[in-house]
């Protein structure tokens, strides 16, 4: 059995929403140097829909494809389907990711939620904290 499937593959060498959207309506960056990923999130937002996604990945192929395969998964979807992506829906729509690189699929989840939470803030939006990643003490982040 191949260590990535082809989705991985595919999303690593052809990936999607790569860039910068300049003036989003909400950008959020996970990850930490010292391990190697960096994830950076941006979104346009209109109507509680998510028009427009694009990243910003520093890391190895599997972080890469997380990100890509995340982006299409909340293109176009309210802002509620954004929020409830996982990193395990990642996992399995990449068709699943060796156990020392599932860490890339918790990143995507992690800075697309961190995004969102940047929406609510700018916008003065109400929201639930338990609902975004607390990146002042993840491990992921520091």
């Amino acid at each position: 059995m191949a260590l990535y499937s082809e989705v991985v593959m595919d999303h690593f060498m052809h990936p999607r929403n790569v860039g910068v959207i300049e003036n989003a309506d909400g950008v959020g960056q996970v990850g930490n140097a010292k391990c190697g990923d960096i994830m950076k999130i941006y979104l346009k937002i209109d109507n509680d829909i998510i028009t427009d996604v694009k990243f910003e990945t520093f890391g190895c192929g599997s972080a890469i494809a997380s990100s890509s395969m995340a982006t299409e998964m909340i293109k176009g979807k309210p802002i509620s389907d954004a929020l409830q992506l996982t990193n395990d829906a990642v996992a399995e729509a990449l068709h699943g990711l060796p156990a020392h690189k599932l860490h890339c699929s918790v990143l995507a989840e992690e800075a697309i939620k961190s995004a969102l939470k940047d929406y609510y803030d700018k916008n003065n939006i109400p929201y639930d904290a338990k609902q975004f990643p607390d990146c002042d003490h993840c491990d992921h982040c520091h």
